[in-house]
């Protein structure tokens, strides 16, 4: 024990970790921090969680064209653990960026980015694009034609941006098309570039917050005015204030640990997204769709009319980008109490429900396949033969259950087949089916003779 005393003391001489340990979290606070002021920990828990199992991941993922997408269906089904892996770092993704989101608009609502805190205001808005950034990417990472889709799809949005789209297309892609290069490329800025950067800014973000202090909870009248505020919150903490640890450092590592046990029952009990078919650049029906988190982007630019998606896609982040970043210069002091600034509620008001409204729309997209479909209930199926009962089959084995709608079970992409016996007849269907038109694609080619006999067979059926 005296030797351990003494290698302590030899390595706390040479390296100060006391001094440092006594800085961070010994350092006073405003004793009416409370509650609202762990969402920034909870970002922090959710990036370590991030880091953690991406790196049991890498150990086991293989970052190239030919082996990416079976060695994750390898870690999904046949790894120790590798299903539950994935789901945490799917949960623990969705769980950075909503919090990350959650505790701006604390900040925002608070003005908690007023002098002398607008680097922290910067910082955070950088780190909010990386993090975001990062599930972006790691969609990619699948392998899967969803992913790989997704991918193409942004390119050519991208690409739609003047002067500079063709090269931040090329870019994306790592070259003109789609391939190994891209899954290289998106696997380097998802494992080592981002990450590297969300350090580095984290670091930064947190000596922003012991260097100034973390912003006291606004009252109205009291005003942030650059002459004198500094002096003011100095001598306001060192009477009223109260050490991190453990008055204010308790609440933070509470709410974490329930952030992180919420994930992994999230991640046991739902699972990782499912992975889908292999990606094949050949197919032009693919129908990508992103992750939760970008859906509401997805039903903006589906319903957006044409003539506008180029002006969008190319101002719309700047103009974004500007706003957020100046916001602290150009209301850097005055008023902080929303008493005296309600209009600031209302705009988190709209955002929210504009970013929900569009969310739900494209999580029910009719335009889109929905992929999680079922087969048909028995009930809708009803008392057929059993070549028609073969044909039932064949209508969710062939996707047509995806897109097309029969007696309110299926997708809205395609007619509503809940009547079609009345309406087409059966040498009719086999042309629409083997020929496509309109925005259906042509199946001749793979549907043989005889499912295309028993899916006309279930289809007559469908009568009033």
């Amino acid at each position: 024990m005296n030797s351990l005393t003494k290698l302590w003391k030899w390595t706390d001489d040479r390296t100060g970790i006391s001094e440092i340990t006594r800085f961070l979290f010994g350092h006073l606070v405003p004793p009416e921090s409370k509650w609202l002021y762990v969402f920034g920990s909870a970002t922090l828990f959710s990036f370590i969680l991030q880091v953690v199992t991406g790196i049991a991941l890498a150990f086991m993922y293989q970052p190239s064209a030919e082996n990416a997408y079976d060695s994750l269906i390898y870690i999904t089904r046949q790894a120790p653990f590798g299903n539950l892996l994935r789901g945490l770092h799917f949960f623990g993704a969705s769980s950075m960026i909503l919090f990350v989101g959650i505790h701006m608009i604390r900040v925002y609502l608070m003005s908690a980015f007023k002098f002398p805190r607008e680097m922290s205001w910067v910082t955070g808005t950088i780190m909010l694009l990386l993090t975001v950034t990062m599930g972006f990417t790691g969609q990619l990472l699948r392998w899967d034609a969803n992913g790989v889709w997704s991918v193409v799809v942004g390119a050519e949005q991208a690409g739609r941006i003047p002067l500079a789209g063709k090269a931040v297309a090329h870019f994306l892609l790592g070259g003109d098309t789609i391939g190994a290069t891209t899954l290289s490329r998106y696997y380097a800025i998802h494992v080592f570039l981002i990450p590297a950067l969300l350090l580095g800014l984290i670091g930064l973000h947190l000596y922003m917050v012991l260097k100034n202090g973390i912003s006291e909870p606004p009252v109205a009248g009291r005003k942030v005015e650059k002459a004198g505020y500094r002096e003011w919150y100095q001598s306001m903490v060192n009477q009223r204030g109260v050490p991190f640890w453990p008055d204010a450092a308790w609440r933070d590592a509470t709410f974490g640990i329930v952030v992180v046990a919420a994930i992994f029952l999230l991640a046991l009990i739902f699972g990782p997204p499912a992975i889908g078919e292999p990606p094949d650049p050949s197919s032009i029906n693919a129908n990508p769709r992103p992750d939760w988190y970008f859906m509401w982007v997805f039903a903006i630019f589906a319903l957006m009319p044409p003539q506008i998606e180029s002006a969008v896609i190319a101002f719309s982040p700047v103009v974004i980008g500007i706003i957020l970043l100046s916001l602290p210069f150009v209301q850097g002091t005055g008023e902080r109490s929303l008493l005296r600034m309600p209009w600031k509620i209302g705009i988190i008001v709209v955002l929210l429900t504009v970013v929900t409204t569009f969310w739900y729309i494209g999580s029910r997209s009719p335009w889109s396949p929905r992929f999680d479909t079922k087969t048909l209930s028995s009930a809708v199926v009803g008392n057929v033969t059993p070549a028609a009962m073969k044909g039932a089959d064949l209508y969710y084995k062939k996707a047509c259950i995806y897109c097309h709608m029969i007696s309110g079970e299926g997708g809205r992409r395609g007619p509503d087949l809940s009547n079609i016996g009345n309406l087409l007849t059966r040498d009719q269907m086999v042309i629409k089916i083997v020929n496509g038109g309109g925005n259906m694609p042509a199946f001749g080619a793979s549907v043989k003779d005889g499912d295309l006999n028993l899916l006309t067979e279930f289809l007559l059926t469908r009568r009033r």
